[in-house]
């Protein structure tokens, strides 16, 4: 969003701006936006409010007081977010990687998965994810806020939360029966130890060669007493130690066959359905991640056979493992993507594509990386300093300023040029 606004600058365009979602926030617009571009930027809270905003900047007689206040409330908020930011305690590369996660890699078990190696699944059975699906994101696509099934009793919202969950349970019903969707899921198993704040992935389990290098970045705010700085290398068996680890990868769809099937329903100005469309496919994409771990875990690297959790546990993460994506926040830089795709030669295997700025399509699609080791957990970066951003282009061969743009929202520092 801030190169677009500063895009907007260098090629003279001056309309207004607007921006939304849950990327961005009002404090990531004063701080990182508004400033960069001659136009006015304004964040929105959700789509229904933009209606209001567009009136406000369009009218002769209210436009001008409108722009004033934003532009007083952005002063505001960025003292306060300088007078937070001077309040941060930071840790130089060099003292993060000191206050790693120590885990005692000599008394773990480490299960050797039961077959290395690319696997594809097609025309994964959708009438086996409907129990997998987690209902809550459903009802915020529709801007209804609270989780499922509380929704339902609900005063204000249960009454719609119910007609739109019949609804959908009714599409569901017909997508699986009539096969308006199908399924695809590519997943692997690799030999992988940890260099630093890399993992190296093996050609094979003599590890003698090594098929790519993961990047990874770590926690450099400073952590509570008795609190690591994290890295999701923290999770993998350091290479020189004599200790046989392993990663997995994998990509999946729910949304093969979804554009003809939304484009009628567009044609017949049915924009109910097509949005429902949509946001099924979504929750369909989201339960096969789901399932898919769930396999990971019993059978596929098996080192959870015994597990047996209800869907309310899934949903909490209740299990051992983690499965984080590239873009999220505990590897929060999208070119990684690009590494994941090459490993499992996704678009060939599964059909998902990538865009330029790494976008999956479908976008009912989900990605990301297992971790099996039982101490591995979800966590954020949270901001970054320049000396671990240097660090990190150089490990990645990238240059400077192209890697500060890609990890812009993790920025604790402003960037010396102007990208």
């Amino acid at each position: 969003m801030v190169h677009v606004a500063k895009e907007m600058k260098r090629l003279g365009l001056t309309m207004p701006l607007m921006v939304g979602g849950a990327t961005t926030s009002k404090a990531h617009t004063a701080v990182k936006m508004e400033p960069v571009c001659d136009h006015t930027v304004v964040w929105v809270k959700d789509a229904s409010r933009a209606v209001g905003v567009a009136q406000n900047l369009i009218s002769d007689s209210k436009r001008d007081d409108y722009m004033a206040e934003l532009r007083h409330e952005y002063e505001q908020v960025r003292a306060r977010h300088s007078g937070r930011r001077s309040q941060d305690k930071w840790l130089s590369l060099g003292q993060a990687r000191a206050n790693a996660l120590t885990i005692d890699w000599d008394n773990s078990n480490i299960p050797v998965p039961a077959s290395l190696g690319v696997h594809v699944i097609d025309d994964y059975p959708l009438a086996e994810l409907v129990d997998y699906i987690d209902w809550t994101p459903f009802f915020h696509t529709w801007e209804l806020k609270g989780s499922y099934p509380k929704i339902f009793d609900d005063v204000d919202k249960g009454v719609e939360a119910r007609r739109l969950f019949d609804d959908a349970r009714k599409m569901l019903d017909t997508l699986i029966a009539e096969k308006w969707l199908s399924a695809r899921v590519v997943y692997g198993l690799f030999p992988a130890n940890s260099s630093g704040d890399d993992i190296e992935i093996y050609s094979d389990d003599r590890r003698d060669s090594v098929l790519m290098t993961l990047h990874h970045l770590r926690q450099q705010q400073q952590r509570p007493d008795g609190k690591p700085n994290q890295c999701l290398s923290d999770f993998i068996a350091p290479a020189g130690r004599g200790i046989k680890d392993y990663i997995g990868a994998f990509a999946v769809t729910a949304g093969l066959g979804i554009d003809e099937r939304v484009a009628a329903f567009e044609k017949d100005h049915d924009d109910y359905r097509s949005i429902m469309l949509k946001a099924l496919a979504d929750r369909l994409a989201e339960a096969l991640a789901e399932r898919l771990h769930e396999r990971m875990r019993k059978e596929f690297w098996g080192y959870a056979p015994d597990e047996e959790l209800g869907n309310d546990e899934l949903i909490k993460e209740g299990y051992e493992g983690i499965r984080p994506a590239p873009g999220y926040p505990a590897c929060p830089e999208h070119t990684e993507k690009a590494l994941l795709w090459q490993l499992l030669d996704a678009e060939q295997c599964s059909g998902i594509s990538l865009t330029e700025s790494f976008a999956m399509t479908p976008a009912a699609s989900v990605s990301g990386w297992y971790f099996a080791h039982p101490e591995s957990r979800y966590f954020s970066v949270g901001k970054l300093n320049r000396d671990q951003v240097e660090d990190y282009a150089r490990r990645k061969d990238m240059p400077l300023t192209e890697v500060e743009r890609w990890l812009a929202p993790s920025l604790g520092y402003e960037p010396d040029s102007d990208q």
